[in-house]
């Protein structure tokens, strides 16, 4: 029996007209309201250059920006993870101090400005406490070698406190999310598994190990890849402390070119690229983890 494909409502028809028009409009209005002249081709000239002295194609402006969000978003969905695991746990801890001590760093994360705690992690940390470590000294003292290795992962070394303070703000921030994430899939796993276990002879940790995180670590996994779409979009607030990701590019091409809305849709275009992508990636995940493979054992 073939399934019946279904039809087209008047509804659906409507709204596809009423998109339909609303694009045409836009449309309309760019192409005649708007006083602007289009200079497309200049774009691509800043997203790669030709270097003789490299002999090749090297990232130009707006490339090197997406380059640093992406290790922004890396380096600080890393740590917010492990504060998050962290913090997560002693949420559900039996402690009272140690649930109201994780409660309260997430109460305070989630209820303050981000674009606050970027001035007091980058006055205080990237100006009092990581200068008297001495690590860009330390850098700067490393073979040419090593020095290209800490700017391919991190930043260069005149840079690389900035680029620090930053991860740790974007890492504190999301953190707190990723706690509530831990929390809620550690806490949905039923009562009788826990009850099970403890009939067992298992100890609180060796439940914790053995079957309850086993199984939370499926319903943890795939709004934890969500947090991580959500970092790379929050990344670009660190533009405020001059930090050369893509939103601070993007605003140093357009105060040298003029081009505004050709530099704009282009930065919009390599978010959406980056996202979309990632959202691609969670959502096979996700199938992954809904229908695993049929000859895989069960962990518990």
């Amino acid at each position: 029996m073939t399934a019946r494909r279904p039809s087209l409502g008047w509804l659906d028809a409507l709204i596809a007209a009423l998109l339909a028009a609303g694009a045409a409009y836009l449309v309309y209005r760019v192409r005649v309201g708007l006083n602007y002249q289009w200079e497309w081709g200049a774009i691509p000239q800043y997203l790669f250059r030709y270097d003789p002295a490299q002999g090749g194609w090297v990232p130009n402006v707006i490339m090197s920006g997406f380059f640093m969000t992406i290790r922004l978003s890396i380096w600080a969905t890393l740590i917010a993870t492990l504060i998050g695991v962290v913090m997560g746990l002693l949420r559900v801890s039996r402690s009272r101090f140690r649930r109201m001590a994780a409660a309260a760093y997430v109460e305070l994360t989630r209820n303050t400005p981000p674009l606050v705690l970027i001035f007091i992690f980058y006055f205080f940390i990237g100006d009092q406490l990581l200068p008297t470590t001495g690590l860009e000294i330390i850098i700067r003292e490393q073979s040419a070698e090593l020095q290209a290795l800490f700017a391919t992962l991190l930043a260069p070394p005149g840079r690389l406190t900035v680029f620090i303070s930053a991860v740790l703000t974007l890492s504190i921030f999301e953190g707190a999310y990723i706690t509530e994430i831990v929390r809620a899939g550690i806490q949905s796993i039923e009562k009788g598994q826990r009850e099970a276990a403890a009939a067992l002879g298992f100890t609180r940790w060796q439940r914790m190990r053995h079957v309850i995180l086993p199984q939370a670590v499926q319903r943890i996994l795939p709004p934890l890849g969500g947090q991580f779409i959500s970092t790379i979009k929050d990344s670009a607030i660190v533009a405020v402390i001059s930090i050369p990701e893509l939103t601070f590019r993007g605003m140093e091409l357009m105060a040298a070119t003029y081009l505004t809305f050709e530099t704009w849709i282009t930065i919009t275009g390599l978010y959406f690229v980056l996202t979309f992508g990632c959202s691609l990636a969670i959502r096979r995940l996700e199938l992954g983890l809904r229908h695993p493979h049929p000859l895989r054992e069960p962990f518990y």
